[in-house]
């Protein structure tokens, strides 16, 4: 049977046909170049219908099932809860290494409020609640992150790195997760694509000379109001802050009434938001995380276009230069840590060169001395220092993700030793391909 169920919801069997969105099976599209083709289009390369497009072959969505359909005994709803201890940094020792934790639902945790990268997403639709496998790595980070917390973020600007499904946005999460707990201030940016993919709105500045993006502001304002509301009690600004055309904030607003002038008024919003974070990078009450998954979308060339459909640099955009001068030491938190975590899964934005040479990454060509370098990102990735998550699971910490998908009813085929064993080797130790290739690929058997 080609379907399982969790103890919450029933999932139904993975699907080949491509859906537009991750968040719905259907999305009307406004563009006229992205309207659907005639049949016949949809075959394989040259028409041939024996061969596979790339559609075809993507993986599939897991979407809830109606509850109509759910009369089989198998998803009856008296299985019994399994129950996980909860994500606490008390816990966070040795001895629970391998062990699942539960990252709780509550109403302004940052997965909920900021989001989750696709592949996080799609995982924790298939759990019935938000876990994850503690591993060597996450008590680095948060090990990191604890010395970090009484030094400025200057001193304490580390990227994730390491080939492709090694964990590095998971362990970002979790390092999130962390200093939410321990009363941290948070900003998550889980999407950085987002901010370079010409998805929203860009005016261009003539005082900055930058191009203002006023939507993802105002998302980043009201996304972090919610976060981070009980945080922001006793803050407030400490000089007038003139706006355009706009009436003057008057120092000693609270921080929570800054940021609704910039929700009540798109337009302010950019301003409003870099304000915020010279203001949080003063205040010593509370440590500041920043952390940027997809951080090296930020150091190619974006998708947005100047008047010449020239594409323009992110240092142009203000969202992004407002990150790569907190990333790059420009500006700083009295307290905190800046952390990201790259990808090589986007070939529209590959890793740069400037990028690559400032954390020491392997190069896929050559390099040579002769190679245009930007002398601006030079200095924006100056100071990176990199955490590179090892390639391979220990067994330990493979036998906590079994266990996690065996209790979430994830796997097809009967959970013993020699299943953990072949699946393990199959996956080479690699956490996705152990998850996606290998566990749930019982699903396909």
């Amino acid at each position: 049977m080609a379907s399982f169920t969790t103890s919450r919801a029933s999932c139904s069997s993975v699907t080949r046909k491509v859906l537009p969105s991750v968040y719905s099976a259907s999305r009307p599209q406004s563009r006229g170049y992205a309207t659907l083709r005639k049949s016949g289009w949809n075959s394989g390369a040259g028409g041939d219908p024996n061969i596979a497009t790339p559609q075809q072959s993507a993986i599939g969505t897991f979407l809830p099932m109606s509850k109509g359909v759910l009369s089989d005994p198998l998803f009856e709803r008296n299985h019994p809860e399994w129950q996980e201890a909860l994500f606490k940094p008390s816990l966070l020792t040795e001895q629970v290494v391998g062990k699942v934790m539960d990252f709780g639902m509550n109403e302004n945790d940052p997965f909920r409020i900021f989001g989750l990268p696709k592949d996080l997403l799609l995982e924790f639709r298939l759990l019935s609640k938000p876990c994850s496998v503690i591993r060597d790595m996450t008590l680095t980070a948060i090990d990191m992150l604890d010395a970090a917390s009484v030094k400025p973020s200057s001193d304490t600007r580390v990227v994730l790195t390491g080939e492709q499904g090694t964990g590095k946005s998971f362990t970002l999460l979790q390092a999130v997760q962390y200093c939410v707990s321990r009363n941290w201030i948070v900003i998550y940016i889980p999407r950085a694509i987002s901010l370079v993919n010409s998805s929203t709105q860009y005016i261009y500045d003539p005082r900055t000379q930058t191009y203002l993006q006023p939507t993802m502001a105002f998302q980043l304002l009201q996304r972090f109001l919610t976060v981070n509301r009980s945080a922001l009690d006793g803050l407030t600004i400490r000089n007038d802050l003139e706006l355009e055309k706009k009436p003057t904030v008057p120092a000693g607003t609270a921080l929570a009434d800054l940021i609704g002038v910039g929700l009540r008024d798109h337009s302010v919003a950019p301003t409003i938001l870099s304000t915020l974070l010279s203001v949080l990078g003063k205040q010593t009450s509370r440590p500041v995380l920043l952390a940027v998954d997809d951080f090296h979308s930020l150091y190619c060339k974006t998708m947005y276009r100047d008047p010449h459909f020239g594409r323009l640099r992110p240092h142009h955009l203000s969202v992004p230069r407002l990150l790569l001068e907190y990333a790059s030491g420009k500006k700083s938190f009295s307290r905190g840590a800046f952390l990201g975590a790259i990808s090589t899964s986007h070939t529209s934005f590959p890793i740069s060169l400037e990028l690559r040479e400032a954390l020491d990454l392997p190069h896929l060509v050559p390099r040579s001395p002769y190679l245009k370098r930007s002398a601006v990102l030079q200095a924006y990735a100056n100071g990176l220092r990199k955490l590179e998550m090892p390639e391979r699971l220990s067994v330990s910490e493979a036998a906590g993700m079994f266990e996690l998908w065996t209790n979430a009813r994830g796997l097809h085929s009967e959970p013993n030793d020699e299943l953990f064993l072949a699946k393990y080797t199959e996956a080479s130790g690699n956490p996705r391909d152990f998850v996606w290739r290998g566990l749930l690929g019982t699903l396909e058997t």
